[in-house]
């Protein structure tokens, strides 16, 4: 049996939904392995504190500080582990769900879908409370995200419902040739 065919323009939408998702997970993994191979060679803080100074930031204003309050937080090594742990993790779920919205699998239309709805009502919160153009973009992205894959979905359940009513049905003649042909094949008694 075929398997139900989404339309070409849900098969672009889902693909560059998958590139996107592949991006978001290799620009994690980048992240991590950066931070990570920085924290070997020194301090955490000290690469914190450098990287302010690059950026000409004053480091007693708000936000450099609080970078530099997180990085002084996250020097223990069991903060870094889960860290890193969490930064698998989401690699992980992020290039599953790509391979599988490449491969057309039911599966990472309903992860892409539910993944992307997970964050709805945060991106809505967050723009309720400090209102911006990327906040409103961040959540318009999501909303088409989760629309595309439902609108996916869909289309895959209203296509399997079309291609099951297209299975024929047994035919009575089937059942009675199948009967006639059992009834001879079996060994007549003397």
């Amino acid at each position: 049996m075929n398997k139900p065919e989404p339309s070409l323009a849900s098969r672009r939408a889902i693909r560059t939904i998958a590139f996107v998702e592949a991006i978001k997970g290799l620009i994690v993994l980048a992240a991590a392995a950066g931070v990570m191979s920085l924290i070997r060679r020194q301090d955490l803080y000290d690469v914190a504190a450098a990287l302010v100074d690059h950026m000409h930031l004053n480091p007693a204003s708000h936000y450099p500080q609080i970078f530099l309050d997180a990085a002084e937080h996250y020097q223990q090594q069991a903060h870094l582990l889960w860290l890193a742990a969490g930064a698998a993790a989401y690699v992980a779920v992020r290039l599953t769900e790509a391979y599988g919205l490449l491969r057309e699998r039911a599966w990472a239309e309903w992860l892409a879908a539910l993944s992307g709805a997970v964050y709805v009502p945060f991106d809505v919160l967050h723009l309720l409370r400090h209102p911006s153009l990327l906040g409103a973009a961040i959540l318009l992205v999501n909303l088409a995200v989760v629309g595309v894959m439902v609108l996916a979905l869909m289309q895959r359940r209203a296509a399997a419902s079309t291609m099951a009513g297209q299975i024929p049905a047994k035919d009575e003649h089937d059942d009675r040739h199948r009967t006639h042909r059992l009834q001879a094949d079996r060994p007549r008694r003397p």
